[in-house]
């Protein structure tokens, strides 16, 4: 019997975990990636403690412990009055399998489930090809791609998409991209900087009209992730030149930092109308985006990666019917819409747009109030733990060790 084989397009981290999900569950896997190489440029880097179970499984969370620096703390700040709700996620231990988050820039766990695909003899990564379109029918599914200049067609029993918010396949399918686009423009920065001298926890939300942002350390060398919004209308090749502006507001008087790099881009709260087009599946920012602020948009791709990977590895041995893959499709679209993405919004509101002062106080008291009593705060640390969805194949998990 011929090795079923599955074909991933696009080689960013949800791409990658999928395709070694694939692979150590006896899948031949051939990924697509138009870049060539990894993407570095600042994007993701908080991961919840609720994923973590799943890199374990997945045979990688030692590297990505070793590789990153553990969150074990979560701040809300009042920009205006300097004030900050603190919450340790030390409450969770004993009560979750793991009572921290992981910060690691999402190029790193890439380069990290890369090497680990690299050990399957079954699986190759091809960079510089350009997915331009697929056909199917009942015996597979072939994706055409540009490689080096040239029109090449792949061959797959299914095809997974994971390439992105702008997915030339999900476009190819016709299964829109529905939902809404946030007025402001984002800037992803990485920074040099001792914020811990500050006062800032490993991760803070800071409360502000203006100057609300998302602060999160990223390394143990002082480089961390400054994350915040300006007006979309202005021009955006100039960017740059106005970074400097935010800096000098939002650090003491003569700071010196340095600044490492940056990223403008537009944020969303979309989704196709569909997960999957007969043997096409979509998974991660090819199926859903969202807004960063709360660190739920790689968190959902990676629990759309750990339902998926299981359950299409079930159906091409055998031993799951085709219609898991249905189930996937509709539970994690409802996943996305029903939680994750107004979870998202409501955090980016309180961080960008709490102009009623009184709502404001109202908030951060209850935050106060949650964070001072244990069993509290474990609920409002679980801000992961609902947006994920159960295996479909009742439990049963398919995880063979690496070799």
């Amino acid at each position: 019997m011929q090795q079923p084989h599955v074909i991933v397009v696009g080689a960013g981290p949800v791409g990658l975990v999928t395709a070694l999900g694939l692979a150590r569950r006896g899948v031949a896997v051939t990924v697509l990636e138009r870049e060539q190489g990894i993407v570095r440029s600042p994007r993701a880097m908080v991961y919840h403690n609720g994923v973590l179970p799943g890199l374990a499984e997945l045979g990688i969370l030692d590297d990505v412990e070793r590789t990153g620096v553990r969150g074990t703390e979560l701040a809300f700040l009042d920009h205006e009055n300097r004030d900050a709700v603190r919450f340790d996620l030390g409450v969770l231990d004993g009560h979750e399998p793991y009572s921290h988050n992981i910060h690691l820039g999402q190029d790193r766990l890439a380069d990290i489930a890369l090497d680990h695909l690299g050990g399957h003899p079954d699986a190759r990564v091809v960079f510089g090809a350009v997915a331009a379109d697929f056909s199917q029918d009942e015996h597979g599914i072939s994706v055409s791609a540009f490689v080096q200049g040239r029109l090449r067609d792949y061959r797959a029993d299914y095809v997974i998409a994971t390439d992105g918010a702008s997915s030339a396949l999900r476009t190819a399918a016709g299964l829109g991209f529905e939902g809404t686009t946030w007025p402001e423009r984002f800037i992803a920065t990485n920074v040099r900087y001792d914020f811990a001298s500050l006062g800032y926890a490993d991760s803070t939300m800071v409360v502000h009209p203006v100057m609300g942002g998302i602060i999160a350390r990223i390394d143990d060398s002082d480089l961390w992730r400054v994350t915040y919004h300006e007006d979309s209308a202005l021009p955006p090749e100039t960017v740059a030149s106005r970074i400097a502006a935010f800096y000098a507001e939002l650090l003491p008087a003569g700071a010196s930092y340095e600044l490492t790099q940056f990223s403008p881009y537009t944020m969303h709260q979309r989704a196709a109308r569909s997960f999957r087009a007969g043997r096409l599946l979509l998974t991660g920012d090819a199926a859903h985006v969202t807004n960063p602020i709360g660190g739920l948009g790689l968190t959902g791709g990676l629990f759309d990666s750990y339902v998926l990977s299981e359950a299409l590895a079930a159906v091409l041995a055998g031993t799951a019917d085709d219609g898991v893959l249905d189930a996937y499709a509709t539970q994690r679209r409802d996943a996305f819409l029903t939680y994750g993405s107004p979870r998202a919004s409501a955090f980016k509101t309180l961080v960008f747009n709490s102009t009623d002062r009184t709502e404001l106080d109202r908030t951060l008291a209850a935050l106060r109030t949650a964070a001072a009593d244990p069993g509290l705060a474990r609920e409002a640390l679980r801000v992961s733990q609902p947006y994920r969805t159960p295996s479909l194949l009742g439990g049963a998990s398919l995880v063979s060790s690496d070799k």
